[in-house]
């Protein structure tokens, strides 16, 4: 297929993939012949009679396989937000090839005698030697033959597996969805809601990618809120059997590779290093939020007049909130308008703070036709790269919210980067889309992900932007939630979407002395996700599990039994842990939030969103990217070691 748009760069600015042109047809030739150019490249340099240096093996490894990244890159796009049937089909089929051939790299015996005699010089590149040595190992480059074929075996079916996890995820989300025919049964939705979700006479809330959806704080009728939480609970049971398999076959593999545990084997490479590490920090954290949100079950209690059921609570903590702080979050709809929100808000707050600016490129193309698309600008009109926002939900797209690269940012390639932002918001049947609070701090939140990757300043693409330990990548983004209610910000965006009035000082006050109530409910909704994923990874070698069981026994193991608060994500549609990469690794965003939780402090004691405060975050954490070891870009950065006691002081469990 000669003009299959994946062969070469796409010509369009920043190498944007030429998604006018992309077909599903495209896929399978264009995996197939960038797998074979990409191995016959690995072992050229494996093979090359020279003598190994830096650069005819390690800059050659970074420079190998340009079309598998293009192809991967827009792939990997559309399984997560808009899979189509054909789409489904070719990921079932590609995914165990796919780890075939990163085995046949990462095994390849040859290129790694090869880049154990390599010497580096200068600190990226002595960096990048140490991380292909590591990368290398972990993946079993020094095993027995024997050995290696059995991990080759368990790394194609563990991918076949998580397909079929995150698909059956996907469709459960639609085909559990809360039907009802009766509009009266949605009272406590305002009108623009419930339009966007009539269909055909019916009206349909499909499932968000997490445990308590939405809906569950304004829904008033009790029985409607019980049918709805107990939807997103208990969908996809199917899965529960293929956790099981997954952690058994995960297991197998630590095994294999010298670990006791999965667990163990993932946490040796991250800054906690340890698993010991983690649970003390988790642990530290069980105590206090178990408390709070017992006190907080009793105050919802007696305000409900009964016991609150997990399917009461966010619709009573709402009651209550407002009933102790004169704050009701709704209220603050008709001031959080889309545009806005990104225009006079989150890029407004990253032109205050590093001095870019962007301008929206109409001509340009998503994936989707919601998709839109910014080119991003150094102070001094120099182009950074493109900044791409998929913000609505529909059936083709996963839960949840995330940000990934179309292209990373890379010296040696000469490449810019172009990054994807994906929501979840429910796009109204007609009108302005008008955000939610929390929504607001999730487009801050992937957007701090953006800013990770658009100020990559590396030369090799295995360091670009993201490219950190999983327990690190969630701090620039959780940071730079702060914005969002900084005054210098909050005041430039948040307007009344049909009065343009600014939002009312007195309810940004409330806002503000609200902000710590119901954390005790949200850290053990958290935690428990958490050490849900940490158990799973736990189990031992030849360990039986029950998987109906398993879930409650550990929560009860680690002190998280209240039963009106479940996991933020239950087994079996935790698509972060089985069926992408947090596996052994949700914990990392509480470890994350240490070190976000002194950068907020940081910034408020140091003036705020000053230029001088964006150039430092920009410098010493922003643009190193993998190229330098993270936390001593953060010592740099903060000046000494973190503490815990901020995130105490964050969420109000001092």
């Amino acid at each position: 297929m000669t003009d299959n748009p994946f062969f070469a760069p796409s010509g369009l600015p920043y190498q944007l993939p030429d998604f006018a042109s992309i077909r599903e047809e495209h896929f399978l030739p264009a995996f197939e012949r960038g797998m074979a150019e990409h191995l016959a490249e690995v072992d050229a340099i494996a093979n090359d009679p020279e003598p190994p240096t830096f650069d005819n093996t390690l800059a050659a490894l970074e420079r190998s396989g340009r079309i598998l990244r293009r192809v991967e890159a827009v792939f990997r796009t559309l399984a997560g937000s808009d899979a189509t049937d054909g789409i489904r089909e070719i990921e079932k089929e590609i995914a165990p090839r796919a780890a075939n051939h990163r085995d046949a790299v990462s095994l390849h015996r040859a290129l790694w005698r090869r880049i154990e005699q390599v010497t580096a010089s200068g600190p990226e590149e002595t960096r990048l030697l140490e991380r292909y040595r590591t990368d290398f190992a972990a993946a079993g480059a020094d095993l027995a033959e024997e050995q290696q074929a059995r991990l080759r075996q368990l790394n194609e079916e563990l991918a076949g597996l998580a397909t079929e996890f995150a698909q059956n995820v996907l469709r459960a989300s639609s085909e559990s969805a809360l039907v009802v025919h009766d509009p009266a049964l949605l009272d406590g939705l305002d009108e623009a809601q419930i339009r966007a979700v009539e269909k055909d006479g019916e009206y349909v809330l499909p499932l968000l990618n997490f445990t308590v959806q939405p809906a569950l704080a304004q829904l008033t009728d009790r029985a409607t809120r019980e049918r709805l939480y107990t939807l997103s609970t208990e969908r996809a049971p199917e899965n529960l059997g293929l956790a099981a398999r997954i952690a058994a076959l995960r297991v197998e593999r630590a095994v294999l590779l010298g670990h006791p545990d999965h667990a163990s084997h993932k946490v040796s490479d991250q800054t906690a290093k340890t698993a010991g590490a983690v649970e003390e920090r988790l642990g530290q954290l069980v105590g206090p939020a178990v408390r709070n949100a017992e006190k907080e079950a009793e105050a919802l209690a007696e305000h409900a007049g009964h016991p609150v059921e997990p399917w009461d609570w966010p619709f009573y903590a709402e009651k209550v909130r407002l009933a102790r702080h004169d704050f009701d979050k709704g209220a603050l709809r008709p001031y959080f308008e889309l545009d806005r929100v990104y225009r006079d808000g989150v890029l407004h707050a990253a032109t205050l703070l590093y001095g870019v600016t962007f301008a929206e490129r109409t001509d340009l193309r998503g994936y989707h036709p919601d998709v839109r698309v910014w080119e991003v600008f150094e102070e001094d009109g120099t182009g950074l790269g493109l900044f791409l926002l998929d913000p609505y939900a529909r059936p083709t797209k996963r839960g949840g919210a995330w940000m990934h690269n179309l292209v990373d940012q890379s010296f040696l390639l000469d490449e810019r980067p172009v990054v994807v932002n994906n929501l979840n918001v429910t796009k109204p049947a007609s009108g302005p889309t008008l955000l939610t609070l929390d929504e607001v701090r999730t487009a801050f939140h992937e957007f701090g992900h953006t800013l990770h990757g658009l100020f990559s300043a590396v030369r090799f693409p295995r360091f670009s932007g993201t490219s950190v330990p999983r327990d690190f990548v969630e701090f620039p983004s959780q940071a730079n939630e702060m914005w969002a209610h900084r005054p210098e910000v909050l005041a430039n965006y948040a307007r009344h979407h049909e009065t343009g009035e600014p939002v009312p000082a007195e309810l940004v006050e409330r806002m503000a002395a609200a902000t710590r109530f119901n954390q005790g409910f949200a850290t053990v909704e958290y935690l428990a996700a958490a050490l849900l994923d940490w158990s799973w990874h736990r189990i031992g070698a030849g360990e039986a599990v029950d998987p109906a069981a398993f879930e409650e026994r550990a929560l009860e193991a680690w002190g998280l039994g209240l039963t009106q608060v479940r996991p933020r994500y239950r087994t079996a549609y935790f698509m972060h842990v089985f069926s992408n990469d947090y596996s052994a690794g949700y914990y990392s965003y509480v470890w994350s939030e240490v070190l976000a939780a002194e950068a907020v402090e940081w910034f408020t004691a140091n003036g705020g969103p000053t230029r001088e405060n964006g150039e430092r975050f920009r410098e010493r954490v922003l643009s190193v990217g993998g190229s330098a070891d993270p936390m001593e870009a953060f010592r740099g950065f903060l000046g000494r070691e973190p503490r815990m006691e901020p995130l105490l002081r964050r969420r109000g469990l001092e």
